[in-house]
């Protein structure tokens, strides 16, 4: 078939953000290729309860996998189920979520099907790739963009010969957008025991505890991130008096948390959060390409440092030099005095 296949992750029978945010992008790279977008879901007690939270990004056709024993996840139902699957469907790319569940189930799909797989991707484009030594030109990849090298270069990756072209993506680097409400893709409803042994269903799910998350970083249209030259956890508390004036959420740099000024919920770029704020205020932030990739698309960006030729400073909007201890407090102060 040649489809783009997203593989959609549910939390009881409500879809996860990151599966919409891939549809999103799966319905532009299909458009892109002249095929069509593909989905699959599995859980327990969802038929009829998932599809329109699906179809509407665009989905072409929808299969749909509804049996017990499907939730809470395991590795090896979710895994024969799209093993045997792609084998039948023969698509020609596959996108996953970088959660804890997309990292379990994708090397697993992609080594049964020596197919390779890159993963937390913070870009997804289709291009042409020449193989110079072979003499071979390949057309229409998928480019599977990355930072590598701990972040020091942004990695390109193709894959030229296997198939499915397989990647996952971080939560919230891509955007969520419903093509047409109404929108009419096919929806079959496969039969799971022609699929999944029930030898797979050995190990069981005694118990699942899911915590609430202390904060919403990812949606909070401003955000306040600091970075090691915050300083001190203590400095830090003035980025939160900051974010409570301009009701916004507090994040931090990896080199912040590790250096133990913030917790490691709050961490934002490509081993953390990615966030898409209205405004973003970088406190003390050098600007590493780790950092970068996940607030680069904030629609305003506002660097506060004492180095005015620090990396950050080059993507900014508007660049406050000067040290956090001294700018912040007159920050809070002014936006108090002219928000009465």
């Amino acid at each position: 078939m040649e489809a783009v296949f997203v593989y959609i992750e549910l939390e009881e029978t409500k879809v996860v953000e990151v599966s919409q945010e891939l549809l999103t992008k799966g319905r532009k790279l299909a458009n892109e290729l002249g095929v069509e977008l593909h989905a699959v879901v599995a859980g327990t007690g969802i038929k009829g309860k998932v599809e329109d939270q699906i179809l509407p990004y665009g989905v072409d056709k929808l299969f749909v996998f509804d049996g017990e024993g499907l939730f809470p996840y395991t590795s090896k139902p979710h895994t024969d189920i799209l093993v045997e699957l792609f084998k039948r469907e023969q698509p020609q790319i596959c996108l996953m979520g970088a959660t804890v569940i997309g990292r379990d189930l994708g090397p697993r799909v992609s080594s049964s099907l020596t197919s390779g797989l890159t993963a937390d991707c913070t870009q997804l484009e289709i291009g042409d790739y020449e193989d110079k030594r072979a003499g071979k030109v390949y057309k229409n990849l998928l480019y599977q963009i990355r930072p590598a090298f701990g972040g020091n270069i942004v990695a390109t990756i193709v894959n030229p010969d296997h198939r499915p072209q397989m990647a996952t993506v971080r939560s919230g680097v891509m955007k969520a957008e419903v093509l047409d409400p109404q929108y009419k893709g096919e929806v079959v409803y496969e039969n799971v025991a022609d699929f999944v042994p029930a030898e797979d269903y050995v190990v069981k799910v005694l118990e699942r505890h899911v915590e609430v998350a202390k904060h919403n970083l990812k949606g909070a249209p401003i955000v306040i991130a600091g970075g090691y030259g915050v300083g001190s956890k203590e400095n830090f508390d003035l980025l939160f008096e900051l974010a409570k004036v301009l009701h916004g959420e507090v994040g931090a740099s990896r080199a912040a948390v590790d250096a133990g000024f913030c917790d490691h919920d709050r961490q934002i770029g490509q081993t953390g959060v990615t966030v898409h704020p209205k405004v973003y205020i970088a406190c003390g932030i050098s600007g590493q390409i780790q950092h970068i990739a996940g607030m680069q698309d904030s629609k305003i960006i506002i660097s506060v440092n004492s180095d005015p030729d620090a990396p950050i400073n080059k993507i900014a909007d508007y660049v406050i030099t000067g040290t956090v201890e001294d700018v912040v407090p007159k920050l809070i102060k002014y936006y108090k005095q002219n928000s009465k």
